[in-house]
Parts: C-alpha cells; sequence; structure tokens
C-alpha cells in the first residue's frame, strides 16, 4: 500500500503510478455494510469508506470506530435517500426549506435535491459532520453521497466545509459523469489542489445494473484507471438487512463475496494498481499547513 510522505510535493509531478483509494461507500446505511467494511478492510483489499449519519446504523459503526481507530472512515455527506422502503431524515429536522419531500425525508433523487435552500444545506452537512467527530469517529474526509454536493449550487460548500474541518475532499476530474457537463469545474479543481487535496483523475464505481458482476466487469473497472490518483466507490454489504433495503442487493452482496474471496485482489495486482487510504492524504495535507 503506498503512503505518501510529502504528497504536495507528489502531485507537482506527473506520478507514473496509478493509485486506487478502494472506497466503501454507504456506511451506516446498514448492518450488511457495516459489518463488510470491516472485514474487507481487515483484509487490506478496502483501504477506506464513508459513514452516512443520518442512517439508522450509524451509532453501529460509530461505536465501530472508536474501539477501532485504525479504519480510515470519512463522512458520506447525505442529501438524498433513494431507497422506496427505508428514508432518512435530515439531522437537522424537517422544515420548510427543501431539504425534504412532502413526506419529510430526504428527497430520492440529486435533481429534486438541488433545490434545497443553501443555508439549510449548509447547516445540516456542518451538523453531519460535527455529529460524527462527536461520536468519535476521526474522519479522514468529506466525501459525496450520489455526487449531490458536487452539483454547482453545492460546490462552493463542500469547498469551505473541507478548508473549515481541515479535510481532503473528493472531487474527481471527470465529475462530468455526475454533475453537469457544462459547469466549469476547472476552478474548484485548481482551489482544491492549491490547499493540498489529492488531485483525483478517475471516478470508478460499483457496476449497477449487473446483478452478478465477475472478474471481466471488475478487470474492467480497473482497466479504466488513470496514472495518477483513482476513487473507487464501492458497494460492499455481507448477507442481511441489505436484501430488504434495495433491489441492487445482488450487485452488492456479489461484489462483496468477489473482494473476499481473494479474486479482486489478484486482479488489482494484476492491473498494476497501488491501493492507499485517505487518512495518510489528511495528515499529509495538515502537515503541509
Amino acid at each position: 500500500m503506498w503512503t505518501p510522505s510529502d504528497y504536495p510535493a507528489a502531485m507537482a509531478e506527473a506520478l507514473p503510478i496509478r493509485m486506487l483509494v478502494m472506497h466503501h461507500d454507504d456506511l451506516g446505511g446498514s448492518h450488511s455494510a457495516n459489518m463488510a467494511f470491516v472485514e474487507l478492510f481487515d483484509m487490506g483489499v478496502v483501504t477506506s469508506g464513508s459513514v452516512m449519519v443520518p442512517c439508522a446504523w450509524f451509532p453501529e459503526i460509530a461505536a465501530i470506530a472508536r474501539e477501532r481507530p485504525d479504519l480510515d472512515i470519512g463522512v458520506h455527506l447525505t442529501l438524498t435517500a433513494e431507497f422506496p422502503g427505508f428514508r432518512w431524515r435530515p439531522l437537522t429536522g424537517v422544515k420548510r426549506n427543501g431539504l425534504t419531500d412532502e413526506s419529510g425525508f430526504f428527497w430520492s433523487s440529486v435533481a429534486d435535491a438541488r433545490a434545497a435552500d443553501l443555508k439549510a444545506v449548509e447547516e445540516e452537512l456542518r451538523a453531519q459532520i460535527e455529529t460524527a467527530l462527536e461520536a468519535g469517529i476521526d474522519a479522514t474526509h468529506l466525501d459525496s453521497h450520489m455526487g449531490t454536493v458536487w452539483q454547482p449550487e453545492f460546490v462552493d460548500l463542500y469547498q469551505r466545509l473541507g478548508e473549515e474541518f481541515r479535510l481532503p475532499i473528493v472531487l474527481t476530474r471527470d465529475v462530468g459523469k455526475m454533475a453537469p457537463a457544462d459547469f466549469n469545474f476547472e476552478p474548484e479543481f485548481k482551489r482544491s489542489v492549491e490547499r493540498g487535496n489529492p488531485d483525483f483523475q478517475r471516478f470508478l464505481m460499483t457496476p449497477f445494473g449487473n446483478p452478478a458482476p465477475d472478474k471481466d466487469a471488475y478487470a474492467e473497472i480497473f482497466s479504466a484507471a488513470v496514472p495518477g490518483l483513482n476513487w473507487g466507490a464501492f458497494h460492499f454489504t455481507a448477507p442481511g438487512d441489505f436484501a430488504m433495503i434495495s433491489d441492487d442487493a445482488p450487485t452488492r452482496l456479489a461484489e462483496y463475496q468477489f473482494f473476499r474471496s481473494g479474486r479482486a485482489k489478484t486482479l488489482i495486482e494484476a492491473a498494476g494498481l497501488s491501493l492507499v487510504g485517505m487518512r495518510s492524504f489528511r495528515d499529509a495535507m495538515r502537515a503541509g499547513g
């Protein structure tokens, strides 16, 4: 596993190696996800994860984090609740500020969430970060559930929260996959890199829509990594409660089983990828001032 000793200097050079943060999204969303994260982290095939603070299983992952300070956990900033039968509400309460739908839950889509009042969004995201920290999670970074805080309405706020809490944010150079392609993100990349933030080049993700992803599916995903730093947003779940939450549960379970089998590690090595976590980037960024 690659550990940066001076990441700002490394960023100034064209890194010849392909690095990948093997990230576990949606911690706190289910007991199944929490258990999968700890297992795969201990196996060395997952290097980082992030927690959805408003979700039902947040207390469990926070308790685990207090007992396991070695775990690399960030805050998965959350403004959406996409599963029809399993919803969550803002920590700041249900108000007429655009954060919630007519039932008082976060919106199910990014498009609807984008219309929320910016002040309300800031209060909610601050509450999520502060709640995670107060619960004993030594947060290593901030990232975005469903890419919501990458949207033009919220990206400046996202940057400011990273700056204030002295945490790296995840913003990939191909952000146009999940945000308006006609928005100019170049000033945001410049701002981020100038403060010593990791410069993520490519966004890789779980092959949603494939209920039984196999060796070929993950070989294709890993082959898409580019020189420099890549972000891998994966969604592992062990057998259990997540099967009752979403129709994409088979994909998440198959992803977990593939990685725990050792086959993913073989593909990662064959692809020449060097795995890295987020804690080392946070510490290097803070050390650099």
